[in-house]
């Protein structure tokens, strides 16, 4: 009103409010943490480097700032603060990610290529299906804390004694069409475990993909099931002549398997049970199928047989049905087409 009546003049002085940002008021701030933080993110054991034997915290920063780049204790900002710019920039709390392969083969890019030229064939091909199968870690039966979180407050035992019993799970995941297919088992993973719950998986499905005449199955390059283990070659083309379907062998490469989709599946079965205490095997199961994967719940079963590792072929007997197998050339071990032989009628 004032104004209106042009008694006065009023001229904002916004640049004089509030207090102004530490890295206005020192301008090498910002570049000095990030200089700090770049530096010393990891400890070297072989003192080949400076990396220092700490984890960088805020008030670690604040130190590091006062000891190497002498900001003086009252010109910086509080720890809270310093965490705040560390957010800013970028450098957030998080986990240790597993993403760095060990080792990286002569073959690996050529075997990536392959797979995702195959994955393309399924995209536009109806008659191809596509299966993820692995095997997780055993999960040991038992009041154990699985470093997982829940809204009620769940006791654990602090001593991780003797297992009651252990169980191994195995996944037949099919990710284009959001549907997993678990198997436990208190035995052993062997070939023929792997070939029994194939097989049982095909029964359930069967009827929902009447065109499909090709199963292809992405697996890691394992010890019970790579393309060089007899017994479970042996059981791959008694599956493709139990069902009349072509079997394609897919494998990841060595230090890959990251990258098979089942694993996605694996990462949320372990965010939902860890938080639970897994006592009993019953316990387990019901866990397992409770988890959603794309807002659908996965089939639990528990398998009963016993399975007994070291079936092999004699090495007579694998020559002769190697006959059967069309290998990649090139690629041999990581990729191989099995096809059925036709069935003959009887009598």
């Amino acid at each position: 009103m004032a104004e209106w009546e042009g008694k006065f003049c009023y001229i904002d002085r916004y640049y004089v409010r509030g207090r102004k940002k530490a890295e206005e008021q020192m301008p090498n701030l910002l570049s000095d943490i990030q200089e700090i933080v770049d530096s010393q993110s990891q400890t070297d054991p072989t003192f080949r480097t400076n990396r220092l034997y700490t984890r960088l915290s805020a008030a670690e920063v604040r130190r590091q700032l006062m000891a190497q780049k002498a900001y003086t204790d009252d010109e910086l900002p509080c720890a809270a603060t310093i965490n705040t710019k560390l957010n800013v920039m970028g450098y957030r709390l998080r986990a240790v990610q597993k993403s760095r392969p060990q080792k990286k083969i002569a073959d690996t890019d050529a075997i990536f290529a392959k797979l995702e030229q195959i994955r393309q064939e399924v995209r536009t091909d109806k008659s191809l299906l596509r299966f993820s199968m692995d095997a997780k870690a055993t999960v040991l039966i038992g009041n154990y804390s699985r470093g997982g979180q829940s809204r009620i407050q769940v006791h654990a035992a602090d001593h991780d004694f003797k297992p009651d019993e252990k169980v191994t799970p195995y996944c037949i995941f099919l990710p284009d069409h959001n549907q997993a297919y678990l198997y436990f088992t208190s035995s052993r993973v062997t070939s023929d475990f792997i070939a029994d719950c194939l097989l049982d998986c095909w029964q359930q499905i069967r009827p929902d993909f009447p065109e499909v005449q090709t199963l292809l199955l992405l697996q890691d390059n394992g010890p019970e099931n790579h393309s060089r283990r007899t017994q479970f070659m042996h059981r791959m083309v008694q599956v493709a002549d139990q069902c009349q379907l072509t079997i394609q062998l897919s494998y990841y490469p060595p230090y890959h398997s990251k990258y098979n989709p089942v694993e996605r599946f694996w990462g949320i079965l372990e965010k939902h049970w860890n938080g639970a205490l897994l006592d009993s095997i019953s316990t387990t199961l019901n866990f397992a199928r409770t988890v959603t994967w794309k807002q659908q719940h996965p089939i639990v079963k528990l398998v009963h047989t016993i399975y007994h590792k070291g079936v092999r072929l004699t090495a007579k007997t694998m020559a002769f049905l190697d006959q059967r197998f069309d290998r990649l050339p090139g690629l041999e071990k990581y990729f191989v087409l099995i096809r059925p032989q036709p069935q003959t009628l009887s009598g």
